[in-house]
């Protein structure tokens, strides 16, 4: 039935841990059975004024004074109705009408297994793929929109970044990245909660070609760079560092590596640290990006001519 409310479902079902991380709410702490930091309704500055009650399923900012249940919450962040409010999160969390298909336990829709960042069960919408940010950065439209990446104008937590979506190697969305456009801190906010030792960004496209050889760079531009110069078996670190689950991601999908990172001191220092690692379990070389360069900032040619 079409614009029914299960108020009751809606509270029982979905947690407000999975609320905030659907937001994208940066720099919560736990502490104890509770998260606490800045206050995503009022965006305050004081990183101790929201808490959220993970045990009550509630949330409170001593601040701003709002408070109440997930409901409450969407309701603050959306400026809508509790009705509003309900039919986001019946939608976002999949939580079925009455009567349709089978009951569902507290909590069983969120729960995230151990060593997998869960998939997102919501897509954001209303994406601009050819805002001028892109352009300056030198992704055309096609590259933004393969990827999903683009300018996001909606409520909530992104809104006013260009977001990026974060697949696992089965091309299940975990996450949003999302870049501010200027010198804003942080310069990239994550979802509470999600792991990213636990993903290379873009794994599931650069398997799917076949290659043998997987290119490994740093961030998310500098991927979309190498794969718009035609080469795209790219992955990306999301960082300078390799963790133990990426590095198992990364051989059993390729036998051979192309090291790519920036040619600063600390990319050219996790350069070698991944080298000597890698060395012993697979091909690797390590390619030079000139000093003091991204990849993401060399023409496509220079990349094609790197990796040739």
């Amino acid at each position: 039935m079409r614009g029914w409310v299960d108020f009751g479902a809606v509270k029982q079902t979905v947690s407000l841990e999975a609320v905030l991380r659907h937001y994208q709410v940066p720099g919560l702490r736990k502490r104890g059975h509770q998260l606490v930091g800045r206050c995503p309704i009022h965006r305050g500055q004081r990183d101790d004024s929201f808490r959220a009650s993970l045990s009550k399923n509630a949330f409170h900012c001593f601040a701003c004074q709002a408070g109440g249940n997930v409901l409450n919450f969407v309701a603050a962040m959306e400026q809508c109705s509790i009705r509003q409010a309900a039919l986001w999160l019946q939608r976002w969390f999949s939580v079925g009408a009455p009567g349709e298909g089978r009951s569902v336990r507290k909590g069983e829709l969120v729960r995230e297994k151990e060593g997998r960042n869960p998939p997102l069960p919501f897509a954001l919408t209303g994406v601009d793929h050819s805002h001028p940010y892109l352009v300056e950065r030198g992704i055309d439209p096609a590259t933004a929109v393969e990827f999903g990446v683009g300018f996001y104008a909606g409520s909530g937590l992104l809104s006013g970044r260009v977001v990026i979506p974060i697949a696992n190697a089965r091309g299940q969305t975990v996450a949003y990245a999302g870049r501010a456009l200027d010198d804003s801190l942080p310069k990239y906010k994550l979802p509470t909660g999600f792991r990213k030792a636990w993903e290379l960004f873009n794994l599931h496209r650069a398997a799917a070609t076949g290659s043998q050889t997987v290119i490994v760079v740093e961030g998310y531009f500098d991927c979309l760079r190498v794969h718009r110069a035609g080469l795209p078996w790219v992955v990306a670190l999301m960082g300078s560092s390799l963790s133990a689950e990426q590095e198992n991601a990364l051989l059993a999908a390729f036998d051979r590596v192309a090291l790519l990172l920036d040619g600063d001191a600390a990319g050219r220092a996790a350069s070698r640290a991944i080298a000597t690692r890698l060395c012993r379990r697979c091909w690797v070389a390590e390619v030079q990006v000139p000093d003091g360069a991204q990849p993401d900032q060399l023409s496509l040619v220079a990349i094609q001519q790197l990796l040739s």
